[in-house]
């Protein structure tokens, strides 16, 4: 780390030592100890920038005190029927560990549906996976390798992506907000794998609107990008739709399936999350309805990729409505 970007942690350090309570208290859950990496993660978010750094982690903490995001991890979704349709629907899970100890987080974007609860519920349901990430799972396996680590691996599952998509692009830009925002920086790269023609259409106008330290994290993988993980992880912990050569599912596997409620991830996590709210309100029964965060305004370059997407989904459209019509046209020679 050269000695500009130090001074920069420094100067922003002192300015984090006059923050008072509760953005304090608050802080202490965010940097769990590891205060200068998280520093260096907002720093990095604002291009070394330390007044603009300082903005975002302060506008972080008044988020994080204004909607007690501290206390989310003692709010279970419930009933538990409730969680598991928001399981099914909002397909994510966490498969194993990187043989450098990063947690090795699955998402399935194409089969994603988001029409099984209220848009809350997934926000909620996020939120909660990610503070359990940064609470529980990366303070671990830090103590495990007696070294910090503060960041994640996520395989993108393209499987299944249609025109429907369109549908989730509010909810997704929604989600990608809070986290550019509130939690910059915490994966250290993206591997995308079973996209189909699509993606790539869809690639080529979103890759030129992301900023370029988010583009050199991105890897579009061939197939289900097996062979290539298989370099930075054990097969024990490729996700189950990386475990087949071609095409693989989100859904369906004969290998474990990371996103299912019945995986030990997710029941480590809801029952840590029911422990946490009998420990915070012992003698009270467990409150239904979703626990309600402000949703974000988008910036303007999510805004810009979330029109851009819009706009190539329905070329596909028309170009699909287009060839359906003209199927089975006959043309004559004469």
């Amino acid at each position: 780390m050269g000695i500009v970007s130090q001074e920069a942690i420094l100067e922003l350090q002192a300015l984090m030592d006059s923050v008072e309570e509760p953005l304090n208290i608050t802080f202490q859950n965010v940097h769990q100890g590891f205060r200068a990496e998280t520093l260096v993660r907002f720093l990095k978010a604002r291009d070394w920038n330390v007044a603009k750094a300082h903005k975002m982690l302060v506008d972080c903490l008044h988020w994080r005190v204004q909607n007690t995001i501290d206390d989310i991890l003692a709010k279970p979704i419930v009933p538990i029927e409730l969680y598991g349709a928001v399981r099914d629907s909002q397909l994510i899970g966490m498969s194993g560990y990187s043989r450098e100890g990063l947690p090795v987080f699955a998402i399935g974007v194409g089969l994603s549906t988001f029409d099984k609860a209220s848009v809350h519920y997934y926000v909620q349901s996020h939120i909660q996976i990610n503070e359990y990430r940064d609470r529980v799972i990366l303070p671990s396996a830090s103590k495990k390798h007696g070294r910090p680590i503060t960041t994640c691996i996520k395989v993108l599952d393209m499987t299944g992506l249609k025109l429907s998509a369109l549908s989730k692009i509010k909810l997704l830009t929604i989600i990608s907000t809070i986290d550019d925002l509130n939690y910059p920086e915490k994966t250290n790269t993206y591997y995308i794998v079973n996209a189909p023609y699509i993606f790539s259409a869809c690639w080529k106008v979103v890759k030129p609107l992301l900023q370029e330290r988010t583009r050199k994290k991105i890897q579009v993988l061939p197939g289900c990008g097996r062979d290539e993980l298989l370099k930075i992880m054990d097969i024990a912990s490729l996700p189950h739709f990386c475990r087949k050569d071609g095409s693989g599912s989100s859904r369906n596997s004969e290998n474990e399936n990371c996103f299912s409620l019945d995986h030990p991830f997710h029941q480590q996590l809801y029952n840590y999350i029911k422990q946490q709210s009998l420990i915070s309100e012992p003698a009270q029964p467990i409150k239904q309805g979703s626990f309600h965060v402000d949703l974000p305004e988008p910036a303007a370059e999510e805004t810009e990729i979330a029109k851009s997407l819009e706009s190539e989904l329905q070329k596909f459209e028309k170009g699909n409505m287009l060839s359906k019509s003209t199927d089975g046209i006959k043309i004559d020679d004469d």
